[in-house]
């Protein structure tokens, strides 16, 4: 009786090089990932709700006359009067209204366009430039944005009245140049945007510190220019406790003020009750305009640091 061997197995093959053996995919819990969608886009759809809802007011609200404000549902529609009370606020008093949209761009305009090429060349030199106490001085700077603006109103009457500044122009200009916010916003635009060795090139090139700056890095800092712009056009178009302040005439009044004198003269004065509709949304447009023509370098200044 012969016996035969059986021929010994092949060992199994070993795998690729560079080829990890995978084990079974997790399965994905396709369930939680819609409900955390939907929760998502229901918080989404309700911080919507709550943002535009004021607006989509003031819009209905500045189409009625005065009786369809008061005789018809807050969020329905009445006879179109639109015309008609746009023609009265620009009518009203001699057209002051037109004198207070003039004053607020005056004040933003200006004290904005100032505001913010000195908060640029300060935070750039906070950047570019080693000089005694440069981090105690930004320090000072820090210390400055975390001090709320209305605690400095009644000693920056003081120092107005003592010049004889208060009423007028100069009085709400030279304060809203002051923006701590800005120079620190500066310096991180500075750090990302401005290489050293660029400026160090244009100083070989026989460039001065004021050339460089201007030719050089200036364009540059063109998106965090413009988002610095937009922060302090917001904040010096809503700068309401500073005019209120400084301001006792009515022909120098910024149109935040002058509406929130008309609506205190509301119950003596109830025609003025549209009035102060419509001009609120008139003075809600010139920040629309604003974010709309220059939302494409303030998106690009906002990712400033991003990527290195």
């Amino acid at each position: 009786m012969s016996s035969q061997t059986a021929a010994p197995e092949a060992p199994p093959a070993p795998a690729p090089a560079g080829r990890a053996t995978r084990g079974p995919a997790p399965r994905r819990d396709r369930r939680g990932g819609i409900t955390s969608r939907v929760a998502v886009n229901a918080v989404l759809a309700v911080v919507a709700v709550y943002t535009l809802m004021p607006l989509t007011w003031l819009l209905i609200a500045s189409t009625k006359s005065y009786r369809d404000l008061f005789a018809t549902n807050p969020f329905s529609l009445g006879d179109f009067a639109f015309l008609a009370n746009l023609n009265a606020l620009l009518e009203y008093n001699d057209g002051v209204f037109v004198r207070w949209l003039l004053n607020s761009l005056l004040y933003t305009v200006v004290a904005s366009g100032l505001s913010t090429l000195i908060s640029v060349a300060c935070g750039y030199a906070f950047d570019k430039y080693a000089f005694r106490g440069r981090e105690k001085w930004f320090g000072v700077v820090l210390v400055g944005v975390l001090i709320p603006s209305t605690v400095v109103q009644l000693p920056l009457y003081l120092m107005a009245s003592e010049l004889g500044l208060v009423n007028t122009y100069w009085a709400v200009l030279i304060p809203g140049l002051v923006n701590p916010f800005g120079v620190y916003l500066a310096r991180v635009f500075s750090e990302g945007y401005v290489p050293g060795e660029v400026l160090e090139a244009a100083r070989v090139d026989g460039a001065g510190e004021v050339r460089t700056f201007v030719k050089v890095a200036l364009p540059m800092l063109a998106p965090g220019f413009v988002t610095i712009f937009l922060f302090t056009f917001t904040a010096s178009w809503n700068n309401f406790y500073g005019a209120l302040m400084m301001l006792n005439d009515d022909q120098l009044y910024p149109v935040n003020l002058g509406l929130y004198m008309w609506n205190q003269n509301v119950y003596q004065q109830p025609e003025l009750y549209p009035l102060v509709i419509i001009g609120s949304l008139v003075a809600v447009v010139p920040l629309i305009v604003a974010f709309l023509c220059l939302q494409r370098f303030w998106r690009s200044g906002l990712t400033a640091g991003a990527v290195k």
